[in-house]
């Protein structure tokens, strides 16, 4: 039986996408390569998991070119949305507020921060459902 894919990316899928979103498109070997600083990845393993990202919608791949040229269809502000709201249902029981609450506790954000997000908040406006 195959294995439900997750709508969300793995730390690998995460590290690929990184790759497509600086570079906007790459082949197996361009991201293998850029990959190759800091993770020993192999040329099959990177081709598997582009191959998962294209099942997942989250990738194009073109293939009229001689090598497969991926194309990220998932922008980084949207995955960093979707873990955001995945991390608020999971640990904060869907409220934002209790996350916000928990940064400040720990002591994650500064006052300096909190000062930017207060005035960031207040050009924004009211909420709007």
């Amino acid at each position: 039986m195959a294995r439900k894919q997750s709508p969300n990316l793995t730390d690998a899928e995460l590290r690929v996408m990184g790759v497509l979103w600086d570079k906007g498109e790459a082949t197996v070997r361009d991201v293998t390569d850029a990959l190759a600083r800091k993770h020993k990845l192999a040329y099959t393993t990177v081709l598997t998991v582009l191959r998962v990202l294209t099942e997942k919608g989250f990738v194009a791949a073109d293939a009229d070119a001689r090598a497969h040229v991926f194309k990220p269809l998932l922008s980084r502000e949207e995955a960093r949305a979707r873990a955001v709201s995945l991390m608020v249902a999971s640990f904060f029981g869907g409220s934002h507020d209790a996350l916000a609450q928990h940064l400040i506790e720990e002591d994650v954000i500064d006052v300096d921060a909190l000062r930017r997000m207060e005035t960031a908040a207040s050009r924004r406006g009211p909420k709007r459902d």
